[in-house]
């Protein structure tokens, strides 16, 4: 059991008379009703959140991407940080880029969080990069976040455009 929730497990088929091995399943996926979900074209289920506000209650991220302007804090789990100014972008767009992708893989099979300091610009920036990583046309990707995770996602006007040129920069996997 980890944070109170027990594993997904799997059944592996056995010979004939052998007996039956059940062990946890490498995913590690979100619990449904977790605050500040949003659920991709796929399924995958990937975390926003603002951090001023205390880590919700229940499971723990497996992995998080941090968009601030300074390093955060140290987190216990696995994370990367891109460098990214509030209300602005990213100071590097390759490392959002590359970052992106990795959150966008690590989502299939891991319990993904993004997040910023207010868990609305930057944050629903970068699930709107995601979501386009996911299939959603750079032109509905600020729509998709605001419908599925806050209606107040993606701030700005550079923070729309930069979604809107994000998907002719990186491709899909």
């Amino acid at each position: 059991m980890q944070n109170g929730h027990s594993a997904p497990v799997v059944q592996l088929p056995m010979r004939q008379g052998a007996p039956r091995i059940t062990i946890p399943s490498v995913m590690e996926l979100w619990d449904p009703g977790t605050a500040g979900l949003l659920r991709l074209p796929s399924g995958r289920l990937v975390r926003g959140r603002g951090l001023r506000k205390p880590l919700p209650a229940g499971q723990s991220p497996t992995f998080g991407l941090y968009l601030l302007g300074k390093a955060p804090a140290e987190f216990p789990w696995p994370n990367r940080w891109v460098r990214w100014p509030e209300f602005g972008l990213p100071t590097e767009p390759a490392s959002l880029r590359a970052a992106v992708r990795e959150a966008w893989q690590r989502s299939s099979s891991e319990r993904v969080e993004l997040a910023c300091a207010g868990g609305r610009g930057r944050t629903g920036t970068a699930l709107a990069c995601l979501a386009i990583l996911d299939g959603v046309p750079p032109q509905q990707a600020v729509a998709f976040v605001r419908a599925g995770y806050d209606r107040h996602a993606v701030e700005t006007p550079w923070q729309r455009w930069f979604v809107s040129n994000f998907g002719g920069q990186t491709g899909r996997g």
